[in-house]
């Protein structure tokens, strides 16, 4: 597994035109949307209740993700990705140029329809634009890949709307935006001319054009997929977008109520959070070694309410001024910093909770389906958008409570959605044990894990030195790994629940329980035929003392009937640290013990005999017990 970054990506041919692309038409699309809105403040003339053009403006640019995403999803998997980008954004050239024509006209009704095409466009966009990055990422890089889409989509999303403001505040506003509009659509035109070539995952797919029939037809796909972890990641992943759209509407009433500030405040608080977003996106890869890692997820979803309730409590710290503050006034007042802390925390471990999601939908979503699951996401997402507007609407204009009130149930809320989520797919809080383990009381290297196949059946042996042995190889290769381990250790409390929702094969001796014995290798075969990866511990038993114990038979048994590569690993450094026998193990390592698993190269069925297998590993583990 080679360490690199992810912004190596963007000196990278398969990707810099790519996010450029996309990149800018999230920056047109915020920089358009906020300037027809602030026109309809401050700018136009027309007989009609500013408020409700405001909402109706929202309403238009989310309603096409209900009416189109399904054909979005269609698209993507029908015709090739790279041609469709292209095509989608020479479509938005042209609404881009509309839209410059209904600013220079000051036509409102103009606007309104061009801001409804560029939801269309944003809809039939959305599918293509995460079913790609699969094609075009290798499988350590997919973390990396929507780190940096979620950073770059965030940062265009706040300089769109500052940018916004900074032309409407001019004078020649309708020029100054109209035109550039056309030029960001344009450039991102231009870039997506660059993007390498992606196969369609599906040519053969016949279009339905019926959007209402094909919106249910695709929103069950994604919500039936057949990976559990996915339809589960769609609704954790349409969740957030609920939890970001309430806090991103209620930041302006927010920042005059509670913080007494100017406009300025506003802008600081998107700011706090959008830098927040990015930071925790780009953090993403470091944390999860480059691999898809949904431990994150809980970790990510934890913040997100803690951070929730502190901004909660602390909305009343601030005292009102004599006059409205600005940013900079604010800061100086006590308690300030606090806030602004707690909508960093937030933004950062939003980013912990949604790039991961994201990167597992492309990564086990399949092929052929993978442009319509997202759609399906796309779909929900903007469900769950209109259900936040719907309850901070019940809760602040019928029930007359609080923005910080509202604040408060969506943090309690998240609590009970992602409790629901972890619990039904157990995957999200094992993997987040085996990714705290590897984090806290370990300091985990890895060398030589490409040598373990990307794809079909193998079985790994390696060295047994303590009892997380499973938990950090587990936590350490990409892709699941069923467990072989003693049945007496399968059943220890709390480690339990972890093996048992990774499907670990629990194992005894023969003489000792011979119906165990027998199931446990008939589980290993089926798992093996289902192309899976299985790891064994030949010892049969923890070391003692530190030193390897002579490998059993077992592994004969399972090639003779499943005959597939064997993959030697090492553990070093885990005797002597909390979880092993050693009767002498000091305070210090029980603590922080460095810990390195190395991998030799496979080992074909017919020469995987226990000696020679033993000798690998005795080869590999080195004198580092």
């Amino acid at each position: 597994m080679s360490e690199h970054s992810q912004f190596r990506l963007l000196g990278s041919k398969r990707f810099l035109p790519f996010f450029t692309s996309q990149l800018l038409g999230a920056f047109n699309d915020n920089l358009f949307k906020q300037a027809l809105i602030l026109a309809i403040l401050f700018k136009l003339s027309f007989n009609a209740d500013r408020d409700l053009l405001i909402n109706l403006s929202a309403l238009l640019f989310i309603l096409p993700f209900f009416l189109f995403s399904a054909l979005g999803g269609q698209f993507g998997e029908k015709f090739d990705k790279d041609l469709l980008i292209r095509r989608i954004k020479l479509g938005e050239v042209a609404i881009m140029l509309l839209g410059a024509l209904g600013l220079w006209l000051g036509s409102l009704p103009l606007l309104l329809v061009v801001l409804f095409a560029m939801g269309t466009q944003s809809a039939l966009f959305g599918p293509v634009k995460y079913s790609i990055l699969p094609q075009a990422l290798e499988e350590d890089e997919l973390v990396g890949g929507n780190a940096l889409v979620e950073m770059g989509t965030f940062l265009a999303i706040l300089g769109g709307t500052l940018c916004a403001g900074i032309l409407m505040a001019s004078g020649g506003w309708a020029s100054l935006v109209g035109g550039a509009v056309v030029l960001v659509a344009i450039g991102g035109y231009l870039t997506a001319r660059r993007i390498p070539g992606a196969r369609a995952g599906l040519p053969d797919l016949a279009i339905d054009w019926n959007i209402f029939r094909q919106s249910w037809v695709i929103l069950r796909l994604g919500l039936k997929e057949q990976v559990p972890s996915v339809s589960r990641s769609i609704l954790g992943n349409s969740w957030f977008w609920f939890l970001g759209a309430t806090y991103l509407t209620q930041i302006p009433g927010f920042a005059k109520d509670y913080l007494h500030g100017d406009e300025s405040v506003v802008t600081l608080i998107l700011t706090v959070f959008s830098v927040g977003i990015a930071l925790g996106s780009v953090l993403c890869e470091r944390l999860s070694g480059h691999k898809v890692e949904i431990g994150l997820v809980p970790f990510g979803s934890f913040g997100l309410s803690v951070f929730g309730l502190l901004i909660w409590s602390l909305s009343g710290s601030i005292a009102a001024g004599a006059a409205p503050y600005d940013w900079l006034t604010l800061l100086a007042q006590p308690g300030a910093w606090g806030i602004m802390g707690s909508i960093l925390g937030l933004g950062v471990f939003g980013g912990f909770y949604i790039v991961p999601l994201y990167a597992l939908i492309q990564s086990r979503s399949r092929e052929e389906e993978r442009a319509r699951v997202i759609a399906a996401n796309n779909i929900l997402n903007a469900l769950l958008m209109v259900c936040s507007a719907i309850l901070a609407i019940v809760m602040l204009s019928v029930l007359e409570l609080s923005i910080p009130t509202l604040f408060l149930t969506i943090s309690l809320l998240n609590v009970l959605v992602n409790g629901y989520i972890f619990k039904v797919v157990p995957e999200f809080s094992m993997r987040f044990l085996i990714w705290l383990l590897g984090h806290s009381m370990y300091r985990v290297e890895h060398r030589n894990l490409e040598a373990i196949p990307d794809e079909g059946p193998c079985v790994l042996v390696c060295n047994h030195v303590s009892f997380v042995d499973a938990l950090l190889i587990g936590g350490a290769v990409r892709r699941p790994v069923r467990f072989v381990m003693y049945y007496k250790i399968y059943r220890l409390p709390v480690l339990n629940f972890i093996f048992r929702t990774a499907g670990t094969v629990p194992i005894a001796g023969r003489q000792e329980d011979e119906v165990i014995y027998e199931r446990a290798f008939e589980r290993i075969s089926a798992y093996l035929r289902a192309g899976e990866v299985v790891c064994i511990f030949p010892e049969g038993k923890l070391t003692a003392d530190g030193e390897m114990d002579v490998f059993r038979a077992g592994i004969t048994r399972i090639l003779e009937n499943d005959p597939v590569p064997v993959v030697p690993m090492a553990l070093q450094g885990l005797w002597g640290s909390f979880f092993s026998r050693d009767p002498h193990k000091g305070f210090f390592r029980r603590l922080w013990s460095r810990v390195c698993l190395v991998a030799g190269q496979p080992v074909a069925p017919e020469a995987a005999q226990p000696e020679y297998l033993q000798e690998q590993v005795s080869v590999l583990r080195g004198e580092r017990r």
